[in-house]
């Protein structure tokens, strides 16, 4: 038995030894060939709900329903899609000349974006791709719904985030907006350009303020003899410093510029909602979704989820990705440990083998 562990355990380390020279290998030649060359681009992916709200329904069905049940369903399903194929003929040979014209007679489409934000919004780079693909195609007959999620971030980048949502807007195509946790600050910034705001019950909605924080170690380093020199051309070039004493007057204009922040952060909402007591939501305070209904943050009191299900109903609906492809040496790397668990795998399935016989 001890030869037996002793002769695979041998095998083993040089399996291992085996794959993890091989992949280093390719790694190497993989990064090496990479070098210099640009990112690759990604590409949309678009997955239709009504297709996987299908299947799940034709699971369930066939969980809990008699067999008899289930063919009559399953005709009747493919009656409907059957009638609306027929209508879409009539209508395509009835604009023989200009088919785009049969399209106005096509049954609505709804997309779906989904935008998790940060403190930097870095999911833009992804938002503005894919709004510019579904501008190629939507028209003022869709819809288009944003799933966001976001406690807001650095206006300049929020603010370049809210203008990717105002392109929808200058189509004049709807615009709904759905938050399911949280949409606050930069994330409301967003939020109110849509024609329709729905929330969670509670979801957090609001924060209309700025805040900025800026630590100062100016006594420490004077208290260990330590001198900084702040170098300005321009009376306001910098106000409140890290490093550097800061002063009153330094101060004071701070805060006047993050009064004016503010006052432009409360205009453009209210010119997007002028349903809105500015007086009253503008104050930084934050509310859950059963209390920003009341206020008139939101429009509609629901889940992401239970919208969509219900535009399944009526509607095409489609859901919009830009996906970056995964480096090549990133998949290698990926991919070591589970070819290490393989092979650990099989050492073992053979040990319990000979085991039995023994």
């Amino acid at each position: 038995m001890a030869e037996f562990l002793y002769e695979y355990g041998l095998f083993l380390l040089k399996a291992i030894t085996i794959v993890i020279a091989i992949v280093a290998v390719i790694i190497a030649i993989v990064a090496a060939g990479s070098r210099g060359k640009k990112e690759t681009e990604g590409k949309i992916e678009v997955k239709k709900l009504n297709e996987e709200l299908d299947t799940y329904k034709a699971t369930v069905r066939r969980a809990v329903l008699e067999d008899t049940v289930i063919k009559q369903l399953h005709k009747r399903d493919k009656a409907d899609k059957k009638t609306e194929q027929k209508a879409l003929k009539k209508a395509l040979k009835a604009h023989k000349e200009n088919p785009e014209e049969a399209l106005d007679e096509k049954k609505k489409r709804v997309f779906i974006i989904d935008f998790l934000g940060d403190i930097k919004a870095s999911a833009i780079k992804n938002l503005r791709r894919e709004i510019t693909a579904l501008l190629t195609v939507a028209d003022t007959s869709d819809e288009v719904v944003i799933r966001l999620e976001s406690p807001g971030g650095m206006v300049h980048s929020y603010g370049l985030a809210a203008s990717q949502l105002m392109r929808i807007k200058d189509k004049g195509i709807p615009l709904t907006v759905c938050v399911d946790k949280v949409a606050a600050s930069g994330g409301y910034l967003m939020a109110c350009i849509a024609d329709k705001i729905v929330a969670a019950p509670f979801a957090v909605l609001g924060s209309i303020g700025v805040v900025a924080q800026v630590p100062n170690i100016h006594r420490l380093l004077k208290k260990n003899d330590v001198d900084v020199e702040v170098l300005t051309a321009g009376e306001y070039k910098r106000t409140l410093t890290i490093l550097g004493e800061n002063t009153e007057k330094s101060r004071k204009k701070f805060i006047e510029e993050l009064e004016d922040t503010h006052e432009l952060f409360k205009k453009f909402v209210g010119e997007n909602r002028p349903q809105l007591a500015l007086n009253e939501v503008a104050t930084g305070e934050h509310w859950y979704g059963r209390r920003a209904i009341e206020k008139k943050l939101v429009d509609l009191l629901q889940s992401s989820d239970e919208y969509i299900v219900n535009c399944c109903e009526q509607a095409d609906v489609y859901a919009l990705k830009y996906v970056h492809p995964e480096p090549l040496a990133k998949k290698l790397g990926l991919a070591l440990p589970h070819a290490l668990e393989q092979v650990a795998q099989r050492f073992w399935e053979k040990t319990a083998q000979s085991r039995y016989h023994l």
